[in-house]
């Protein structure tokens, strides 16, 4: 069975911490041991471990990379600040003191196309089966892809966390579908 990723899309976000619980027990795809787990400041990174002794420990396995960012989080919505009575800056109510609790939570985001988010090519189709899971448990974004499972064309679409339809849709190449009254940028005499 060969497999490969031609190409991704991803927006997912979720919880740091989410990440590091999903792979202290991961159901991880036959050809992968283990998924190690690697932070360099701001960037995280997610490496395949070969279940295929024969690999060389050189070869560069596929592996994830996602941004650590920090978002505060409110236990409930922020209320937008309403105008209140006297003076030109309104005056400041009991109420609009309070500070709704609140926390800051480190986010590792999966964004960018294939080369961004999903590196190297050994082991590269169970990485991405790697990335689809954690898609599932993702709280917000998309991972998009086409994929080629025996030869055959797959869409996947995974949206906050769910599996939704998608379709391959063939189009022309957009430099052969050029109207009449658009502009040659290569031939255009303005422009030498």
């Amino acid at each position: 069975m060969t497999s490969r990723v031609y190409r991704l899309h991803s927006t997912l976000e979720l919880p740091l911490e989410d990440v590091h619980d999903h792979f202290e027990d991961p159901n991880l795809p036959p050809e992968i041991e283990d998924v190690e787990i690697t932070r360099r400041n701001n960037t995280l990174i997610l490496s395949a471990v070969a279940t295929d002794g024969s690999i060389s420990k050189y070869t560069p396995t596929a592996q994830l990379k996602a941004s650590v960012t920090e978002n505060r989080v409110y236990e409930e919505e922020p209320e937008p600040p309403h105008a209140g009575g006297g003076g030109q800056w309104g005056a400041l109510t009991e109420e609009e003191e309070e500070e709704i609790e609140s926390e800051l939570v480190e986010y590792a985001c999966f964004k960018g196309d294939r080369e961004t988010v999903l590196q190297n090519t050994t082991l590269q189709f169970p990485m991405f089966e790697v990335l689809c899971d954690v898609a599932e448990i993702a709280e917000k974004g998309t991972l998009t892809a086409i994929v080629s499972i025996d030869e055959e064309l797959q869409a996947v679409r995974i949206v906050d966390g769910e599996h939704t339809p998608a379709s391959i849709n063939v189009t022309e190449d957009p430099a052969e579908d050029r109207g009449e009254d658009t502009v040659d940028w290569r031939d255009n005499e303005f422009i030498r």
